[in-house]
């Protein structure tokens, strides 16, 4: 009951601390903060929260997947999310949201070649009612559904974001697998650091002048960030370890409705009740994955 309970829970803190950490990291952009510096600062900030972590972990003990699969969570997660940045620095939160639902749909087909994962008839059903969704919130757009919708680039960027993280996921299991929840996280923390710092480096990055950008106001803003990605993450690898990579990607998405209702909440954003029909079709094809 009480492993239940903490499952149930951490899928609960999942929800809300995804679509919340999004809102922030797009208040940041919006207010001239290079995108690759938030990702950078975030990950940073939470590799020195785990510095308790990383010094009372016997490190020499790990397998050698552990760290070939940390390295590879690097690379996808760094990239994943500064793609995931810049998507939300010009598009909109509502809109963007929902296309992480096809997340699922690539950790499943990953999972089945590296977990061996296999969904069955109503995790297939499920899936196709998370497409079918999202084709009304994506309908809102001034392009609508259509090919002239995936030409935008803040389109472009989330479906790379969505790509990149639905790989990371299973490569982050696999280093749950090798290690444990909290090991596996404070490694997701420290390799996503280096990797991000690299990203400034072959993007040349002028890392002082963008520091300089950061006024006193923005410290809240930053630790609310961290705050959240934090609990995103490691709610993320409490679920992995305890139900299949596909399923709870897919429960993730009850995110949806509140990346919906924030869009419209904080950036006024229109087309809500098109955009909630989408977002319960999407859920009801979460329900199913994880009931049925």
């Amino acid at each position: 009951m009480i492993s239940a309970f903490s499952l149930a829970l951490a899928v609960l803190l999942r929800i809300l601390s995804n679509p919340l950490g999004n809102v922030v990291q797009k208040q940041l952009t919006n207010r001239g903060h290079h995108p690759l510096l938030v990702n950078f600062l975030t990950y940073l900030l939470l590799a020195i929260a785990c510095l308790v972590i990383i010094v009372r972990t016997d490190w020499q003990a790990l397998p050698p997947a552990f760290w070939w699969y940390s390295i590879l969570v690097g690379i996808t997660g760094a990239l994943g999310n500064a793609f995931l940045v810049k998507a939300l620095q010009g598009g909109d939160l509502s809109v963007l949201g929902p296309i992480n639902a096809y997340k699922s749909v690539i950790g499943m087909i990953v999972g089945i070649f590296l977990l061996g994962e296999i969904p069955g008839f109503w995790g297939v059903a499920g899936v196709l009612l998370i497409i079918y969704g999202s084709y009304f919130v994506l309908d809102t757009t001034e392009e609508r559904f259509s090919w002239a919708l995936l030409q935008k680039s803040a389109i472009q960027y989330r479906i790379w974001a969505m790509m990149l993280t639905a790989i990371e996921a299973v490569f982050i299991k696999k280093v749950i697998i090798a290690s444990s929840t909290t090991i596996a996280f404070a490694s997701w923390c420290f390799f996503g650091a280096i990797f991000s710092f690299v990203l400034l480096l072959v993007y040349r990055l002028h890392v002082a002048t963008e520091l300089k950008k950061i006024k006193r106001a923005d410290y809240i803003k930053y630790l609310l960030l961290v705050l959240c990605i934090g609990t995103m993450q490691y709610t993320t690898n409490y679920a992995f370890d305890h139900m299949p990579v596909g399923y709870a990607l897919s429960l993730f998405q009850l995110s949806t409705l509140v990346s919906v209702f924030l869009g419209y909440k904080i950036f006024a954003e229109k087309d809500m009740r098109k955009k909630m029909l989408g977002a319960a079709i999407m859920i009801v094809g979460s329900v199913i994955i994880i009931l049925l």
